[in-house]
């Protein structure tokens, strides 16, 4: 959410501090973790794989290849001068339908995650209350 974030904040951003164009839109790598458990209940059959697949995290943060907008504004101060170009003003490959897009999905995959860790709290909490009644 914070690479999105920074990407449709700069979606209009012409010259960067560094001084080597316009903004360049960010892409979070995600890779799967792979957390073997370290005890298997004997009840659970082998054929049910609990190993791998235990969600993912960030391996690295990099720049979009893709090619970055050209607009017609000859009136503003970045506006190439010279050149078959002349004119034009070299705008961020940052589209902000697409990133809002990805924040959505981000949020509703959090939300879904928040909602199945408090679901198993509560099987889990009327499942020692049915232990404390039935002793």
């Amino acid at each position: 959410m914070d690479v999105i974030s920074d990407n449709i904040a700069n979606a209009t951003t012409t010259r960067t501090p560094e001084g080597d164009g316009p903004f360049v839109r960010k892409r979070a790598i995600f890779a799967p973790v792979n957390i073997r458990p370290k005890y298997k209940s004997p009840l659970v059959p082998d054929r049910i794989d609990s190993g791998i697949g235990k969600g993912v995290r960030v391996v690295k943060i990099e720049k979009d290849a893709s090619p970055l907008r050209l607009v017609y504004d000859p009136s503003h101060p970045d506006a190439i001068q010279t050149g078959p170009e002349k004119g034009y003003v070299r705008m961020p490959n940052v589209n902000v339908v697409t990133e809002m897009t990805d924040l959505i999905s981000a949020s509703r995959s959090y939300e879904a995650n928040v909602m199945l860790v408090n679901n198993s709290k509560s099987m889990f909490s009327k499942a020692l209350e049915i232990g404390r009644t039935g002793a």
